[in-house]
């Protein structure tokens, strides 16, 4: 399992950063709070289905609210990212979102009392300067769609030092399970109160396999796949693997839905994913290549 853990994490960054331009197109056809009910509702039970051996020996009634509430942030979070996708490209909207792994530590600091070190505060920076390349116009102006991405960037902080606060000494499986159920219910209840159900005449084949990878793979196949891999990687060398998630989301944006990527873009976009990597690893995998000691053989 530990040869499989480093291939688990490309996967996952890869179907994640894919996801981006698959939504683009699902969300077109299928108002966002059902989009997202569907997705999350599939994943619960997907999930749970996998989760079965653990139910009798590892629930207890507080998986309740502590899905709840992180489920709730997980909630916000996609809502306000899909919003935000129908007014940017997913290429921004991929990377944008990057941003939430510079905004963590800062949130932490707010809940833990833990102060940002030299290299988050130096990350911060960068990924300002590349927000500002990726999302401002000739105008110095920001459209509505970047700055929902940025706003659903500020929810995914909340939501993985939410996770931080209430998932010690429990199973994260069971877990996401009820988080992904809290995220389906709210989804649902704003679905029914604000939009018009999608009629059963949209669900073309195209669309019912697009859903099938959104629910199956970014949904369920990914988080698994994430959960192992973190598991036999170390931390800063899974942080740079993950990151890649935003670089895979302009490729296959590019590739597959013809987003035009500029040379200003790409720079923003280098900015933001070196922000990402010193945030989440330090450049701690360059020093320890420095700090090794040369091979003498004897």
């Amino acid at each position: 399992m530990r040869r499989l853990a480093k291939p688990m994490l490309f996967a996952a960054a890869f179907i994640w950063g894919s996801s981006f331009f698959i939504m683009k197109g699902a969300v077109d056809v299928i108002p966002t709070f059902f989009l997202l009910a569907f997705r999350f509702t599939g994943g619960a039970a997907l999930l749970a289905l996998i989760c079965w051996k653990k139910w009798k020996s590892l629930f207890t009634p507080d998986y309740l609210w502590r899905g709840a509430i992180i489920g709730g942030f997980l909630f916000l979070a996609y809502s306000v990212q899909t919003f935000g996708l129908m007014g940017t490209t997913p290429s921004k909207n991929a990377f944008l979102t990057a941003v939430y792994c510079v905004l963590v530590p800062f949130f932490y600091w707010a809940a833990a009392k833990r102060r940002p070190d030299r290299y988050n505060i130096a990350a911060a920076l960068l990924c300002v300067a590349g927000v500002g390349l990726v999302s401002l116009s000739g105008d110095l102006t920001v459209t509505w769609g970047d700055g929902l991405t940025l706003i659903c960037a500020i929810f995914y902080a909340a939501h993985i030092v939410a996770v931080s606060k209430v998932s010690p000494g429990k199973d994260i499986y069971l877990l996401t399970v009820f988080q992904f159920f809290w995220a389906a219910v709210y989804a649902w209840i704003c679905g029914f109160f604000t939009q018009a159900l999608p009629s059963p005449a949209v669900f073309s084949a195209d669309l019912l396999i697009q859903m099938g990878y959104l629910i199956v793979m970014a949904t369920t196949v990914a988080l698994l796949f994430q959960n192992v891999g973190q598991v036999w990687s170390d931390p800063a060398s899974a942080s740079v693997i993950l990151s890649l998630e935003s670089v895979f989301g302009v490729l296959c944006s590019v590739i597959f839905y013809g987003d035009q990527v500029t040379p200003r873009l790409l720079l923003g976009f280098a900015l933001i994913f070196v922000a990402v990597v010193c945030s989440e690893t330090k450049f701690s995998f360059l020093r320890r290549k420095r700090s090794a000691p040369a091979d003498n053989p004897v």
